[in-house]
């Protein structure tokens, strides 16, 4: 009988914390829907508006935002015509995001490795070797890549004068400039997730693997890529992510001739003054990244599901 009459008890008390808990984030609610969705939202009904003349918008609903992403109307006969600077600049970004993607992984997988096979008293001081870049402003970084790899820059010179090449090799304000750029600034993003994921990893399983006479390219395919696979998927989104936005690198390694979308988005709200196409922009860049953190949260999901 005493059961009986708890249970009641306990379902308001706990109907109380429930709404207890919810009058304690409404502040961080509002927070977030103001200074988050707000600013979206703005950009969302700029991309529904005309262009003002000289800048800003007019305040009359008009698709041509959107349509201008992809497609071009001539202004004589009204012909319309693929975007093709803008495909191009859309191919661009992804091609080199999933590029420094995968150079960053193929350098940050065996640091990683490296550093969670260290003993427990070395790896805080490797780890701190890795986080070291992020005290640096980026634009510090970019223009310390920049003098590496410009003609009179210490790669070039140190070629020179071992003879292997006469000339210098043109890499600055080139689409090579901008992926190194790029790889350097977010390999440790990549770092810190692998790294994550291998510390965890029971390498009892590596040397099973071994006994059993498994050759070294078996083990990392069979044993240790499967087992670190959610620190694999969430570095490759957190490179890829901000490298498909990336502004400052390409700017200042591409000379403005190598655009990717964070510099066309800059363009329209700045020399285009075309609010609208820039708001349309911005928009298709938060849904690619979208698509790429559902994959992200799909995969992961999946696997906590399979334990």
């Amino acid at each position: 009988m005493s059961d009986t009459t708890n249970q009641p008890l306990e379902i308001r008390m706990r109907a109380q914390r429930t709404r207890r808990n919810w009058l304690l984030s409404v502040p961080a609610l509002l927070l977030l829907v103001a200074a988050a969705s707000g600013p979206l939202l703005i950009v969302l009904v700029y991309s529904f508006l005309e262009p003002g003349d000289y800048s800003g918008v007019i305040w009359n609903f008009s698709a041509d935002g959107w349509f201008q992403v992809i497609f071009n109307r001539d202004i004589f006969d009204e012909t319309v015509s693929l975007a093709d600077a803008h495909l191009s600049i859309f191919w661009r970004s992804t091609s080199l995001s999933l590029a420094t993607t995968l150079l960053a992984f193929i350098f940050g997988f065996p640091t990683a490795y490296f550093i969670a096979t260290r003993p427990d008293n070395q790896r805080a001081a490797w780890l701190f070797l890795i986080t070291i870049p992020f005290w640096t402003n980026l634009l510090i970084r970019t223009f310390a890549i920049m003098e590496v790899i410009r003609n009179e820059g210490i790669l070039n010179t140190l070629l020179i004068s071992t003879g292997l090449i006469d000339t210098p090799i043109q890499l600055l304000y080139t689409n090579t400039a901008v992926l190194i750029g790029m790889a350097y600034v977010y390999l440790p993003l990549m770092v810190l997730p692998l790294y994550a994921a291998m510390e965890r990893l029971d390498f009892r399983l590596v040397e099973a693997a071994y006994d059993l006479y498994a050759s070294r390219s078996m083990v990392l395919r069979k044993v240790i890529v499967p087992l670190v696979k959610p620190g694999i998927v969430a570095g490759s989104i957190l490179v890829f992510v901000p490298s498909l936005g990336a502004y400052v690198t390409p700017r200042v390694l591409g000379g403005g001739k190598n655009m990717m979308l964070g510099n066309l988005i800059e363009l329209q709200f700045g020399q285009g003054r075309n609010w609208p196409l820039g708001a349309a922009l911005s928009i298709t860049l938060l849904i690619i990244v979208a698509i790429a953190l559902s994959i992200y949260v799909k995969n992961t999901s999946s696997n906590e599901r399979n334990g």
